[in-house]
């Protein structure tokens, strides 16, 4: 994997660590509950590995099916669903509901890996996987290092937002000044499409 394959993974991370659906939100509201910063940090870890969990998967299951199918029907069917999904959620703008706010580690890397499942957080890094090698041992090795750069990025961006939330702005900003990232994530889906279809 190339060094700018690897800075798309980064800021991709980046992104979704800035979008409040993927969990920085829900450690800002836990940690506004038990009035503690301890208890936003807490909750990072386990809702960054059910990112990573959700991301993984993806991978591992696209992998699964590159090694039986030519690399250009991949390619095509990668830009199909993932543009597919994009449009879905510009249509659909609805979030899953599952938990509370009282809510066990497991339970929170649980919902973690279901938000970012459901916001098609795996198919957006599947674009530039697809660029890499074909054999078994690179698809495995390629799949763990885009992951890895992704969720390092997501986690230092989503703990830098939460704790700036919670210390400075409190969670009144995303009234006055935040804009629609939901939007913005499903034109980043059909772009990430376009761009597997084109590549």
């Amino acid at each position: 994997m190339d060094l700018t394959s690897l800075l798309i993974l980064a800021c991709l991370g980046a992104f979704h660590g800035l979008n409040p659906a993927m969990g920085w939100l829900f450690a800002v509201a836990l940690g506004l509950q038990e009035r503690s910063r301890t208890a936003v940090l807490r909750a990072l870890p386990p809702i960054v590995l059910g990112h990573a969990g959700a991301v993984l998967v993806t991978l591992a299951l696209v992998s699964t099916i590159r090694l039986a199918t030519p690399p250009r029907v991949v390619s095509y069917g990668v830009a199909a669903v993932v543009c597919g999904f994009g449009v879905w959620r510009m249509v659909r703008r609805r979030h899953p509901r599952w938990v509370g706010m009282k809510v066990t580690r497991w339970q929170l890397a649980g919902w973690s890996f279901l938000m970012a499942t459901a916001h098609g957080a795996g198919l957006m890094v599947l674009p530039i996987t697809l660029r890499g090698g074909h054999g078994a041992a690179a698809l495995v090795s390629q799949g763990l290092l885009a992951t890895a750069v992704h969720t390092l990025a997501m986690f230092t961006t989503i703990t830098g937002v939460a704790l700036i939330v919670y210390e400075r702005l409190g969670v009144a900003v995303l009234r006055r000044a935040w804009f629609n990232l939901d939007l913005a994530w499903a034109v980043a889906l059909i772009g990430a499409g376009a761009f597997a279809a084109l590549t």
